[in-house]
């Protein structure tokens, strides 16, 4: 029988002719990731372990996102700790203030994972990097601790599920909708320790940053990671950048997949998930009562360049509604130097926005925008489970950077519409 893109990945890596899905293996990492909310504790067992030096100061990266600037006492000792760590053992790959951006935004740009790669990363979230063609997935401080150290992981091989895309999106849809149209088929356990593989002819019709917010938004699917097929789009985004020799892993013809999904992209509507689930899906058309007090558009969904050109598209020229705030925050510091240089935030600001440097704060109810009880936000972050972003009364809603803008504009959720 013959492997998926992941199982091959996965057997390169750890010496292997072959593997199958339930077999547990050593491999090889290529990146250990972690931020100023995980590495701290990483750093607690790593020394508690005795370890004395971590397995390559060039592959071990340090990003301080979540609160940074530092909010408050606690995450400034956090993030000193990450500092110190950083120094003792000369991690190359470290980012702080200055430097720092959302750490699912900042690695691809940065060309630090690419094609082929095997990445584990203290934040669920790592599952981002499947969108180049690599295996990418999150596991606990522990694991991050032993990957730091010996440069290696144990994994059971998952089992994969395939997802055919035909066709390509419509004009007023992104990757965003994509990904909340297929948790809303499947669920938020749909592809639970699986591997979505996205195939078909639809995928040469998704950008990179498609690619990264669909990958990013597996994990809550319950996937163990999400992975495209490294095509021109790929080499094109990696060209100049990756800090490594992009290695390319095809899946077999006769490759087994659990189940199978076909999505013709076409067919996508702006889709919003209603509280309290990703998977509890509907069309933005239908939601025009909703009336919402705040509106986030960033994170490591999406942050990225194509959605702040998104949000500017609608914004430009236009007033947030009376009564509701909106927050504008880039992945990154070169994605916010190229929004000051196009004049997005000018844009933003006369529309009544408020612009950040890069940070998680408010998708995790961490600050820059925490909720009070009773109200209600639509935010372009990956989750609304209750609690999410502050008071366990508040509601979150998922939707894409145009839904949200438009709905930032309308003052309740409403579908972008071309003027």
């Amino acid at each position: 029988m013959g492997m998926t893109m992941t199982q091959k990945i996965l057997a390169a890596h750890a010496g292997l002719d072959a593997v199958s899905a339930g077999q547990l293996i050593r491999a090889k990492l290529d990146i250990v990731l972690g931020n100023d909310i995980t590495t701290p504790v990483a750093v607690q067992e790593f020394e508690k372990a005795g370890f004395d030096s971590v397995f390559d100061k060039d592959r071990v990266v340090v990003v301080l996102d979540h609160f940074v600037p530092n909010k408050d006492i606690k995450a400034a000792e956090q993030s000193k700790t990450c500092r110190e760590f950083a120094c003792t053992h000369c991690v190359s790959h470290f980012y702080d203030v200055g430097k720092m951006g959302i750490e699912h935004a900042l690695l691809p740009e940065q060309g630090i994972v690419t094609a082929g790669d095997c990445i584990i990363g203290a934040d669920s979230h790592t599952c981002t990097y499947g969108a180049l063609g690599a295996f990418s997935t999150g596991v606990g401080s522990t694991d991050m601790a032993a990957g730091m150290a010996t440069g290696e992981a144990w994994f059971k091989v998952p089992s994969a599920m395939q997802i055919v895309l035909t066709g390509s999106l419509p004009a007023d849809c992104s990757g965003k909708d994509v990904i909340l149209t297929i948790i809303g088929m499947i669920g938020v356990d749909g592809a639970l320790y699986k591997s979505m593989e996205f195939t078909g002819s639809g995928v040469q019709s998704l950008s990179m940053d498609d690619r990264l917010c669909i990958c990013n938004m597996a994990i809550e699917a319950g996937a163990k990671n999400g992975i495209f097929p490294v095509d021109a789009v790929t080499m094109q985004y990696l060209e100049g950048r990756a800090e490594r020799k992009p290695r390319i892993f095809t899946a077999d013809a006769d490759a087994e997949y659990e189940s199978a999904v076909e999505i013709n992209l076409s067919q996508i509507v702006p889709t919003v998930a209603c509280p309290h689930l990703p998977e509890n899906t509907h069309p933005a058309s239908t939601l025009h009562d909703v009336k919402i007090d705040q509106v986030v558009i960033g994170s490591c969904t999406n942050g990225r360049l194509e959605d702040m050109e998104a949000a500017y598209k609608v914004l430009n020229g236009k007033q947030i509604a009376a009564g509701v705030r909106c927050i504008i925050i880039p992945g990154t510091m070169q994605i916010l130097r190229e929004c000051v240089e196009r004049g997005y935030y000018t844009a933003f600001i006369d529309a009544g926005a408020v612009v950040s440097t890069p940070t998680c704060g408010p998708c995790l109810g961490g600050y820059m925008g925490v909720l009070a009880a009773g109200e209600r936000c639509i935010s372009t972050t990956n989750r609304n489970f209750v609690g999410r972003m502050g008071h366990t009364e508040s509601e979150v809603y998922l939707a894409s950077p145009l839904t949200a803008a438009a709905s930032a504009v309308a003052g309740y959720i409403t579908e972008y519409r071309e003027a």
